[in-house]
C-alpha cells in the first residue's frame, strides 16, 4: 500500500513518545493529502498489544462509516484535542439514538463509549484531531462491525448519507448552522 493510501502511520520509536504540536502538525497535514482525508497516528507499538492509543486526524469531508465494536467487544474513549465533531451513537436498525456537539475545549469534549453500541462521526472543523483509546488487539477481520443499513465507504451512496448525519445534527443543535 502506498504512502498516500495509509490508514495509519508508523508508530513513533521508543519507550517514552512525547506528544507534542509539532506531532499534530505532522498528523494533520498527512490526514489532509490522504485520499480517505483522515489518518491514525498510532502509539502503541503493536497490532496485538492490549491498548491502543492514537491521533485520529480527520477532515470535514471524510465518511466515517457508523460501526460497533462488539465481537470482541472493545470499549473507546475519545477526548478531542483540536476541532469539533458531531457524534451519534444509532439503535440496530440505524435510528439516531444519540447526537452530541463535541468540541476542543468546549463543556462537551469528549465521549467514552460502552463496547457493542453502533456509533461514527462527523467532523465539523477542519483539521480536528481526536485522542483516541480503545482496547487491543487489532485484527482487520473482526475490528469492527460496519452497520447494515450505512452505506461502505467510497461508494456512490456515502456522500449523501455524511449529508444526512450534517443535517440531523444541525436540526438538533440549530446554532450550529
Amino acid at each position: 500500500m502506498s504512502a498516500s493510501h495509509r490508514r495509519a502511520l508508523d508508530a513513533p520509536a521508543g519507550e517514552l513518545v512525547v506528544l507534542s504540536r509539532s506531532l499534530v502538525e505532522e498528523v494533520t497535514e498527512a490526514s489532509r493529502t490522504s485520499p480517505r482525508r483522515r489518518i491514525i497516528q498510532p502509539f502503541h507499538k503493536s497490532d496485538a498489544d492490549l491498548l491502543h492509543r492514537m491521533f485520529n486526524v480527520i477532515q470535514p469531508d471524510s465518511y466515517v462509516r457508523p460501526h460497533r465494536h462488539l465481537d470482541p467487544p472493545k470499549a473507546e474513549a475519545w477526548i478531542l484535542l483540536r476541532g469539533a465533531v458531531a457524534f451519534f451513537t444509532f439503535e440496530d436498525d440505524g435510528r439516531v439514538r444519540d447526537c452530541l456537539s463535541l468540541e476542543a475545549g468546549g463543556e462537551h469534549f469528549g465521549v467514552d463509549l460502552a463496547p457493542g453500541l453502533f456509533h461514527g462521526l462527523v467532523a465539523l472543523a477542519p483539521d480536528t484531531v481526536i485522542y483516541e483509546v480503545k482496547n487491543g488487539p487489532y485484527a482487520p477481520a473482526n475490528d469492527k462491525a460496519c452497520a447494515p443499513w450505512a452505506p461502505a465507504e467510497g461508494t456512490p451512496e456515502a456522500p449523501a448519507y455524511l449529508e444526512s448525519l450534517r443535517e440531523e445534527f444541525r436540526r438538533r443543535f440549530p446554532e450550529h448552522r
